[in-house]
């Protein structure tokens, strides 16, 4: 592999393959990593990387983030200039009974990912946040320029953590680094652990859907193919440092070191009761529907301010929930052949 290639973590998962997938399209070098753990079927993991294996111009490398030696050499190998970090535990609910999952993966993996950028030369480590960070913030939509000092969940303080850990490699050592605060992503190839999947999978099978909150949720759902546009256009545009940045009335979003965060919604919250119906249509059957309180780390709405993204890096997601979900249903039917 030339040693331009491009890192993804996670390149096995979700966002890692839909993103590897479009470097690879406009002839990048990339070279995937991954555990390929069972927080979901391996199965589909899998198949994703049977499809990145097609390209000539991609490497699997299998490999825990937690491994502080091969992380170390691969580094070593490659001196990557370009770092797209995906890998990581998710999930809200999933933190609430396997904390310590989230702490080898989302903090120790991520300070030996920082380590190998910092002493081989990266030119820009682009890394996952989330928007759980906004934790209990009630203020909508929500802006990369608010605090988010209170999260409600493990997995929201790995992630407000990572923040934080990228910042501080960002001031000591220069290394340019940006956070990308997702927004429920959906779509094909997606995790069976999210909504969409779960409510299509239930639908098909004739079992009730979960809607907690009783069903009084807003989410700002954010097609895959939008997400992954992003972040390749980020990629290229490393944070060069905030010349106006004033420590007495600091912008959270944003430092005197090449550090910056953005927001990656859709920026239009839908009601999931909407989603449903949505869902319902596109699968041309009925759902069962099983109304339940909200569950703890969880939040009643979402809802992405962009204007960051839209201003500097020149990008808005712009597909419907209609079209989106039109696609994420072919998908599921012929990977499930139905």
């Amino acid at each position: 592999m030339p040693t331009d290639a491009v890192l993804v973590t996670g390149a096995a998962g979700f966002i890692g393959f839909h993103v590897a997938e479009r470097l690879l399209s406009e002839g990048r070098n990339v070279v995937g990593l991954d555990n390929i753990n069972d927080y979901y079927d391996p199965k589909l993991k899998e198949a994703r990387l049977d499809r990145l294996k097609q390209h000539a111009n991609f490497t699997f490398v299998k490999l825990d983030l937690t491994d502080r030696g091969g992380v170390k050499a691969l580094f070593e190998q490659h001196r990557f200039a370009y770092v797209v970090h995906l890998a990581a535990q998710a999930g809200v609910r999933y933190s609430i009974d396997h904390p310590h999952a989230y702490v080898d993966s989302n903090i120790e993996g991520f300070i030996n990912v920082l380590e190998g950028c910092r002493h081989h030369g990266g030119r820009h480590l682009l890394f996952a946040s989330s928007s759980s960070v906004y934790g209990a913030n009630s203020k909508l939509p929500f802006s990369v320029h608010d605090n988010v000092d209170h999260p409600i969940s493990l997995y929201a303080a790995s992630k407000k953590a990572n923040e934080l850990m990228a910042h501080t490699y960002s001031h000591l050592y220069g290394l340019p680094t940006t956070g990308l605060r997702f927004f429920t992503v959906y779509g094909p190839w997606g995790r069976p652990d999210m909504a969409i999947f779960l409510f299509a999978k239930a639908i098909i099978e004739g079992q009730p859907i979960k809607l907690f909150n009783h069903g009084q949720m807003r989410r700002d759902f954010t097609y895959v193919d939008d997400v992954a546009h992003a972040i390749v256009r980020v990629l290229g545009r490393p944070p060069e440092g905030n010349s106006t940045w004033n420590s007495e009335s600091p912008d959270p979003s944003s430092s005197a070191a090449p550090w910056k965060i953005y927001n990656i919604g859709n920026n239009r919250p839908e009601d999931l009761m909407h989603v449903v119906s949505v869902l319902e249509k596109a699968l041309g059957k009925s759902a069962k529907r099983e109304l339940l309180p909200m569950q703890p780390g969880d939040v009643p709405a979402t809802y992405a301010d962009i204007e960051d993204l839209a201003s500097d890096i020149g990008f808005r997601p712009s597909t419907t929930i209609e079209e989106g979900v039109g696609r994420f249903v072919k998908w599921y039917r012929d990977y499930h052949g139905i």
